[in-house]
């Protein structure tokens, strides 16, 4: 049988890299940062991390890992239940109530197990799931192992949440879910809109902050931080693998009922591992760290701002955006894959991306800012662009 199975999968991978559109992955040699080096001995400026405030190699965290590895050891070797759960763990889950401003927190190895585990212990074939058309993959995939009725509207279309609301009341309990920031676009959910609506129509509400935590508002606890929303929200989950460190590990804070029934029946929290000591340990030095000083979010919304300033300037087409991503558009997909290596050449590392991660006919470079990044490297970052866009004709 796999002889025809390969000889299937042979073509399908030859038809995408006629396309263009074969994904090569960049292997870097040294840590996280503004500044990288990658395998081919070129040293480049990295736009297109997650690495939100630049902790990804930041000493601190680095050394309250080191300090953990001493006194706690490597890995748990087991779930939460059974014998994986340290002090360590309880104090980084209250860290995450206290940043977000509620009442409890549960942790896993990623924010995809956190989106995976959240909908089927709470919700039955009773009950309804609104859902943004643009929510990321891992709540799509988390929504489709739920019973629950499900329900989707165009991305921050309010006028279309409140049909999908009005249609549901025919469900016992409805949730309202979306990103917090729009991964791809950058822009940031309307959720005091989307808290009218459910207030109007008896609904919760869940919000992914994943791009959205340490970026949006002003102390960056996110888009309930952003609309004056703490503690109203009844399900958040994020992760520790973007501005909060960049490491792993994912987490569910809201009301603590919520997060009691998770503890007993969420399946990737009871079936996974602990995160390692190691890396609660740097969590719980990140979140101290933010308690004490703005200075890494402040430093982040003045590079943002800055880049869009002069890249709008400079004739680009940016989606709007009041996150730390910027959507260039292209549009064309190959034309998306030639300017990324073409701003390669040029020593600045970014990524473009096509279908199907975006709609067709909507490629674009993302470009993620950093508290990391310099005033100088967003000065090389536009320069380039520039010089790239007039050689592709996407700019005059």
């Amino acid at each position: 049988m796999y002889t025809n199975f390969k000889e299937f999968l042979s073509n399908e991978l030859a038809n995408i890299q006629e396309a263009g559109l074969y994904k090569r992955e960049r292997v870097i040699v040294n840590p996280q940062q503004a500044n990288i080096k990658i395998s081919s001995g070129q040293e480049v400026l990295n736009f297109c991390a997650n690495n939100y405030l630049g902790l990804s190699n930041n000493s601190n965290l680095i050394e309250a890992a080191k300090k953990a590895l001493d006194t706690r050891g490597f890995g748990m070797s087991s779930v939460r239940f059974i014998c994986g759960t340290q002090d360590l763990h309880l104090e980084l889950e209250k860290k995450i109530s206290d940043f977000f401003g509620t009442e409890d927190a549960i942790l896993y190895a990623a924010c995809f197990d956190a989106n995976g585990g959240v909908f089927e212990p709470l919700l039955s074939e009773e009950d309804a799931i609104i859902s943004d058309s643009l929510n990321h993959a891992s709540i799509i995939d988390g929504v489709r192992l739920c019973k629950a009725q499900r329900y989707r509207y165009a991305n921050a279309n309010m006028e279309e949440l409140e049909n999908c609301l009005m249609v549901s009341q025919a469900q016992r309990f409805r949730l309202i879910v979306t990103d917090g920031v729009f991964s791809m676009d950058g822009n940031v959910a309307p959720l005091d809109k989307i808290y009218e609506l459910a207030q109007k129509y008896n609904a919760m509400i869940m919000v992914d902050e994943s791009h959205s935590a340490g970026v949006v508002g002003e102390t960056g606890r996110g888009t309930t931080e952003l609309y004056n929303l703490r503690g109203k929200v009844e399900i958040i989950t994020g992760t520790l693998g973007k501005a909060f460190g960049g490491a792993i590990g994912g987490f569910t804070t809201g009301k603590k009922e919520v997060i009691d029934m998770l503890r007993q029946r969420s399946r990737p929290y009871l079936f996974s591992n602990s995160i390692p000591p190691m890396v609660a340990a740097a969590g719980i030095e990140m979140f101290n760290m933010m308690s004490k000083t703005n200075d890494l979010q402040d430093n982040l919304h003045s590079n943002t701002a800055y880049f869009l300033g002069k890249m709008k300037s400079a004739g680009f087409d940016i989606k709007p955006t009041r996150s730390a991503i910027c959507a260039v558009m292209l549009y064309d997909a190959k034309l998306s894959q030639e300017f990324a290596s073409k701003m390669l050449e040029e020593g600045i590392y970014v990524i473009g991306f096509y279908f199907p991660v975006v709609p067709k006919d909507q490629a674009r470079i993302r470009v993620q800012i950093s508290a990391g990044h310099e005033p100088e490297h967003i000065d090389r970052c536009v320069n380039a662009f520039i010089k790239v866009g007039k050689e592709l004709g996407v700019i005059s």
